[in-house]
């Protein structure tokens, strides 16, 4: 088992890590925004007057996405009853209200599924490198599985990630059995499993799992979103490597 290192803190007999994806591994801001935003506009185009309303809740405003809030760190279907909601007020039955909202989000994510996210800077060699050490790599996000296995596929990953999982209709962020699930299916301990995230949801599961640790990472430097983590980072390469007592550094 390997020593985990990031900044002053040290895991040691690691087995393996979870990456949440959207945020932590895919530069996914642009993509997410066009996607609430497109969805709002189809909703309101229906309903007038709920647009505005419904992008503030999925924590859009112009060109800024909250990194905190629904579009960036829910499950879809949690961003499903979340808009729902919203369409409620017009006095409509809630099923419809359901039906109305999952449309509206398929034919968005049709419409911007054209320009999907990005890798952030360095992630294929952190993976490729924490891989050689015969860590055990997986996805855990609030996406859903099969955006999960269009990532990994897309992205030639499927050597280094085990585990594709995300959130269909059963367990969600922050649940920790959600984790301890997760763990069953690389077949290890939680005890031995990192979390990496970009969320409070990733660190309070992590943590409620009792798991080896919860690594915080924030791109765009805000450490609320992370609160309850060990460690907060800034870029996946602070992701270290101690072995035979050298450390050697993921990326350069």
């Amino acid at each position: 088992m390997t020593t985990i290192q990031c900044r002053n803190v040290n895991f040691p007999n690691v087995q393996a890590i979870f990456f949440d994806k959207n945020g932590t591994l895919e530069d996914s801001e642009i993509y997410l925004r066009s996607l609430g935003q497109k969805a709002a506009r189809l909703i309101d185009a229906q309903f007038p007057g709920i647009g505005e309303p419904l992008l503030m809740a999925f924590g859009i405003n112009g060109d800024i996405l909250d990194h905190a809030g629904i579009m960036a760190v829910a499950s879809r279907r949690d961003t499903e009853i979340a808009t729902a909601a919203y369409i409620a007020e017009t006095g409509k039955g809630w099923f419809e209200c359901l039906k109305i909202a999952r449309q509206a989000l398929d034919e968005a994510e049709k419409a911007v599924k054209s320009t999907p996210a990005p890798l952030f800077p360095g992630v294929l060699t952190v993976l490729q490198t924490l891989s050689a050490a015969e860590i055990k790599l997986g996805i855990l996000s609030a996406a859903t599985t099969a955006e999960v296995k269009d990532f990994v596929a897309r992205y030639q990953l499927s050597d280094y990630i085990q585990a594709e999982i995300g959130v269909d209709d059963g367990l969600s962020k922050p649940d920790p059995a959600l984790f301890l699930q997760a763990c069953q299916v690389l077949g290890v301990e939680p005890e031995a499993t990192l979390m990496v995230g970009d969320s409070v949801g990733d660190m309070q599961m992590a943590r409620n799992a009792k798991a080896a640790g919860c690594i915080g990472i924030t791109w765009v430097n805000q450490s609320n979103n992370v609160q309850g983590a060990d460690v907060v980072i800034n870029r996946l390469d602070e992701i270290q490597l101690l072995e035979n007592s050298e450390l050697t550094q993921l990326a350069y």
